[in-house]
């Protein structure tokens, strides 16, 4: 890509389009067009047909999509697959129809069996079946991959598809109700730390910027207790309990948004969909690239290493009546390592980074 070149990042105020975008410009890239949810409704094909027709973009890093936990997967089934549908089927077709040059589709390591093997290689693909409660967003985003696959071999396109693992990192999303493990931990405590301090002003400060259930900082401190308490953060006597879902025992992997940015950039400028299969193979699957750094935790071990960043006293409660999920997900990034890229930040690293950011 040239320093100059036309670049849309769809989703650029999320964690991965911000993440991507900033790595951008810090390598010297200037032109960038982007649009707001508000500004282009990616799901409306009318509006992606003109706004690929008026800005005629050269590059694109499709990173837009409907995201969540769990929780959300799993209550707002519906949603999540026909938004995740709508906007890629919008945008890849677009980038066909308008000679986009390159194109990458961002996805999830969702898109694996539930029981696969680990760690989970791009070849695990739709070798069985998938975890239920995130079917319906790993089933748009496989749609995805195969989208991209099959227009790079109908009609010659240079579509890349990339499978980060759990990812963490500025602008992520610390909504209780909709958030990942990780930033979820991330606030319960910042919230239970300020609990047992019986610091209001950081409880209030918190919840003004991000209110829960419609409950900011001007809420009455019982109505504060309340809807704390029903998100797992309980003042009992003297000490706070927080109650993580599952036994803790699942192993997840969880790599820095920053990171993932850098992949993806550096697989822009230096690799192609040629480069992402054997030349000697007659069937032409599974092209799509894990991003991960092939290390994983215990949920209960993550949680602790939160706890002791933060300074978090309480006690943690694993409410064992709660799924779990998958038991590991671990990804195999040789097919990564073997493209030229690898992880630089560690875990600890990250969430210490993570925290800073979050507090300011």
């Amino acid at each position: 890509m040239k320093k100059d070149a036309k670049i849309y990042i769809a989703g650029h105020r999320g964690l991965v389009g911000s993440a991507i975008l900033k790595n951008l410009k810090a390598k010297g890239y200037s032109n960038f067009v982007t649009r707001t949810h508000k500004e282009l409704d990616l799901t409306d094909s009318t509006a992606v047909a003109h706004f690929f027709t008026s800005e005629k973009p050269e590059y694109v890093f499709l990173a837009a999509a409907k995201v969540g936990g769990i929780v959300a997967n799993n209550t707002y089934r519906g949603d999540f697959i026909y938004a995740n549908l709508m906007i890629q089927n919008n945008v890849i077709h677009q980038a066909y129809v308008h000679g986009v040059k390159k194109m990458m589709f961002l996805g999830s390591t969702c898109i694996y069996p539930k029981n696969c093997p680990q760690p989970m290689k791009e070849d695990y693909l739709l070798t069985d079946v998938l975890e239920y409660t995130n079917e319906p967003y790993a089933i748009a985003k496989i749609a995805g991959i195969k989208m991209c696959e099959s227009y790079n071999l109908q009609y010659g396109t240079n579509f890349i598809s990339v499978m980060p693992t759990n990812l963490y990192g500025p602008n992520d999303n610390f909504d209780l109700e909709k958030s990942h493990v990780l930033p979820a931990l991330i606030r319960k405590m910042h919230l239970g730390k300020a609990l047992e301090n019986n610091d209001w002003d950081a409880i209030r400060k918190d919840l003004d910027q991000l209110p829960i259930e419609g409950v900011d900082g001007s809420a009455d401190k019982d109505v504060i207790y309340s809807v704390l308490d029903k998100y797992g953060i309980q003042q009992k006597e003297d000490k706070v309990h927080l109650e993580i879902w599952g036994t803790g025992n699942p192993m997840r992997e969880f790599l820095w948004s920053e990171d993932m940015a850098d992949a993806c950039v550096f697989l822009m400028e230096n690799r192609d969909f040629a480069d992402c299969y054997a030349n000697d193979t007659k069937e032409i699957r599974n092209t799509h690239i894990n991003i991960g750094t092939g290390e994983d935790i215990a949920i209960k071990d993550l949680a602790q290493l939160i706890k002791e960043s933060i300074g978090f006293k309480g006690t943690l409660f694993f409410n064992t009546d709660k799924p779990d999920g998958t038991m590991k997900k671990l990804t195999d990034p040789s097919k990564l390592h073997g493209l030229g890229w690898k992880h630089t930040i560690g875990l600890q690293e990250g969430v210490q980074k993570v925290y800073a950011w979050y507090t300011k």
